[in-house]
């Protein structure tokens, strides 16, 4: 145990804010020096709260530094944990680890949800909310003892106990699936038309894919199969339907060009006598000789087909993301995710 936690764990008795420092100490590993930089990571801007000059107290500033933080401190992990690994790979495995939906799920899984004050009723629910405060939290971490405790805190607390970081490598994220989901869910068709297929220098095929909704051109992607060009192609369509409230404005009125003109009437009713007059001239098709052969005594055995969830499960979600610790050695926890991510 360092000194300065020592001395900390000494004082304790003698705070007024004893229950805080101790369910701190629980969640970061370590007590903290000055506590009002963690009352603000732990204050959300529904709750109200003013300072002394009257000005809102809220987390959003550490938040904003939080977040700067875990870009460079996972990425440096990152790094250094997958020596030789390409710079997409990287930035891939980084983007998993950062996201608002890990940071929620840690927030929840380490009980900082508990201790964050607000007026919303749905606190514990709301994934923004915990993983804002989760970057909030890494804030207030640097400017309380800099640096090398953010650093300590990520790799000793969060990646060495409650994070998989070999096996949420290797695990894909299905933008393809997602943005299928938001489509189904808003009524609207979308696909994936292969813009086109080249070959790059050393003669292995590359392909070109773009997303088009209601017929509205989305983003492309391009890969070296045409799954991961889809995957980009969705991921960037992804992003710009959070981004871009025209693009979502575009869609949605193509599609009610679309179905006005799916409920019009045909301009011009039928001819019943004359169609009529062709069933009545209309012969008997001759019988083909597939109908001419009877049918077999034994119905043949249908083919067992892949279960659907098969297909997924080499997808990313937050189930890796536990207090309890991994029993498998690291060399048995990669060479399994690569063979799940792999499988196909």
């Amino acid at each position: 145990m360092r000194l300065k936690d020592i001395i900390n764990r000494l004082k304790l008795p003698f705070r007024q804010e004893k229950e805080l420092f101790s369910s701190l100490r629980d969640i970061i590993g370590f007590y903290p020096h000055n506590i009002e930089y963690y009352k603000v990571a732990l204050t959300h801007k529904s709750s109200g709260q003013r300072n002394e000059k009257g000005r809102p107290l809220n987390n959003e500033r550490l938040e904003f530094l939080g977040d700067a933080l875990l870009d460079a401190v996972v990425g440096h992990i990152v790094y250094e944990h997958f020596s030789g690994k390409r710079e997409g790979f990287l930035t891939n495995t980084r983007s998993k680890l950062v996201s608002r939906e890990t940071l929620g799920k840690l927030a929840e899984e380490m009980g900082l949800t508990e201790l964050i004050m607000s007026n919303t009723s749905k606190r514990s629910h709301n994934s923004y909310m915990a993983g804002n405060a989760f970057e909030a939290l890494v804030g207030a971490i640097y400017l309380d003892q800099g640096y090398d405790a953010v650093m300590r805190f990520m790799k000793k607390r969060i990646l060495a106990q409650m994070v998989n970081i070999d096996k949420v490598a290797y695990k894909e994220v299905n933008f393809k699936s997602k943005l299928l989901e938001w489509t189904q869910k808003n009524r609207v068709k979308m696909q994936f038309e292969m813009q086109q297929q080249t070959a790059d220098k050393q003669g292995s095929p590359v392909f070109s894919f773009v997303v088009k909704i209601e017929g509205v051109e989305g983003c492309s992607g391009e890969g070296y199969s045409k799954k991961e060009a889809q995957q980009l192609a969705a991921k960037e369509t992804l992003q710009r339907l959070r981004r871009e409230p025209q693009f979502i404005d575009a869609i949605f009125s193509a599609k009610s060009e679309r179905t006005k003109m799916e409920e019009e009437p045909t301009a011009v009713a039928p001819d019943l006598e004359a169609e009529k007059e062709f069933i009545i001239k209309a012969e008997k098709p001759e019988t083909t000789v597939d109908e001419e052969q009877p049918e077999p005594l034994v119905a043949e055995k249908p083919q067992a087909q892949k279960a659907p969830e098969a297909e997924e499960n080499d997808e990313f979600d937050l189930s890796d993301i536990t207090h309890a610790p991994s029993e498998l050695s690291r060399e048995e926890i990669i060479a399994a995710a690569e063979a799940a991510a792999y499988d196909e």
